[in-house]
């Protein structure tokens, strides 16, 4: 994914503001400053960058592509990349891996790998599993 970046003598239009960045399994959110007209793309990114420089696990790598911001607030559908941060209303997200596919070798269609199911569940499924623990009274 290619992505717009500005050079750093022109001056910086729209509002800024701090935004939180939870990644799942990860021991806190990452909280950086952007610009309201960012792309989301461009947020998956930063976040990306810093988690690594900050040396948090587990390791995500960088691939762009295989990531999704997620706000929890506004629904359950992942953000385009290509929507401004702005745009969203909120400064709390989530990001998630997308689940990895595999090519079937009989049909040619994908389907789930079953290392992904096993190793790596949305935030969605971790909420309601969450929501289902039952707290026995003595």
């Amino acid at each position: 994914m290619l992505l717009y970046k500005q050079k750093k003598n022109q001056p910086v239009k729209g509002n800024r503001f701090l935004i939180s960045v939870t990644v799942i399994g990860s021991a806190g959110p990452i909280r950086f400053v952007v610009n309201e007209e960012e792309l989301v793309a461009a947020v998956i990114d930063t976040a990306l960058k810093s988690y690594a420089r900050e040396g948090r696990l587990p390791i995500l790598g960088s691939d762009l592509d295989s990531f999704m911001l997620y706000c929890p607030i506004s629904g359950t559908e992942a953000l385009s990349p290509w929507t401004s941060i702005g745009s969203v209303g909120v400064r709390n997200f989530m990001l998630c891996k997308k689940p990895q596919t595999e090519k079937d070798v009989d049909g040619g269609g994908e389907k789930a790998s079953p290392m992904a199911r096993k190793g790596s569940g949305s935030w969605k499924t971790w909420f309601n599993k969450s929501l289902n623990l039952k707290i026995s009274s003595h």
